[in-house]
């Protein structure tokens, strides 16, 4: 199983290149709209999702309760999509999510400011003048979004195994490069590594899902990892009673693994509701 992720400008050929890569390859295509309906599965309303999609929330907001829902429910959507096989994703940090995963191949396409400038003006019958502010709102969304969430400069190249100028490539020829830079880069060995590091990446989701969502436990920033046979847990909480009912609560989703609670006792620790 092997995981393609593309981050793009807008008017970048983003959507029409990883249609085309899916195809050529016969992964599945996984964009907003199918992520969208994954996390609404979950209870999330369109409001939320709507309030951080691919962009840097407004300071109430980010004090708000739901940005941790939100990014807590994305991270299992996706983590979920990988579990049904070998897929593309576009946009929503997918490249942040699954960065450093083996098997895992992350691409970012660009393309010329002008160019980008006329193909919005026919996406949206609209002048140059709102094409430019149209741009340069979606950049600066894109780059908020991905800088708050996952502390990653979005434009910056380093942060992908490929990048592409689309202003002068058909997505058909997109998707082949990246077809092939795939095949020359991603081994077996590392798709099975990727594999197993996927499937414990949703175990720790779940362990945290089930310990604040379904338990109602209130440990703050609470995170799992999982390493082989052995669960941790990491976060704050106001007494040690809690941690111990988080760590007899993990053992439900993570049976059979070895647990370790790395929780940090802070006694009268509150947040922002």
């Amino acid at each position: 199983m092997a995981i393609i992720t593309i981050s793009r400008e807008l008017a970048a050929l983003g959507d029409e290149t990883a249609q085309e890569l899916a195809k050529l390859l016969h992964y599945r295509f996984v964009d907003k709209h199918s992520l969208e309906e994954t996390i609404k599965s979950y209870g999330v309303s369109d409001r939320k999702l709507e309030k951080y999609d691919e962009r840097k929330p407004s300071f109430i907001a980010s004090l708000s309760q739901d940005r941790d829902d939100y990014i807590h429910y994305l991270k299992t959507a996706m983590l979920s999509e990988t579990q049904k096989g070998s897929c593309v994703f576009i946009g929503r940090g997918a490249g942040a999510i699954f960065k450093n995963i083996p098997g895992v191949l992350s691409v970012f396409l660009v393309a010329p400011f002008d160019i980008r400038c006329e193909r919005v003006k026919s996406y949206f019958h609209c002048d140059d003048r709102r094409a430019r502010q149209i741009i340069e709102r979606s950049d600066h969304d894109r780059e908020g979004y991905h800088s708050y969430f996952f502390d990653m400069q979005w434009k910056d190249p380093s942060n992908y195994h490929l990048a592409l100028n689309t202003g002068y490539l058909h997505p058909t020829t997109g998707a082949k490069l990246i077809k092939s830079f795939r095949e020359e880069m991603i081994t077996g060995e590392m798709e099975a590594d990727g594999e197993l590091r996927l499937k414990e990446m949703l175990l720790g989701q779940q362990v945290v899902h089930h310990i604040l969502y379904e338990k109602g436990i209130p440990i703050h920033f609470l995170e799992a990892t999982v390493d082989e046979k052995t669960v941790v847990l990491f976060g704050v909480a106001s007494s040690q009673v809690l941690v111990e009912a988080a760590v007899a609560a993990a053992r439900i989703p993570a049976t059979g693994y070895t647990l370790r609670s790395e929780i940090q006792v802070v006694q009268e620790y509150n947040v922002i509701p």
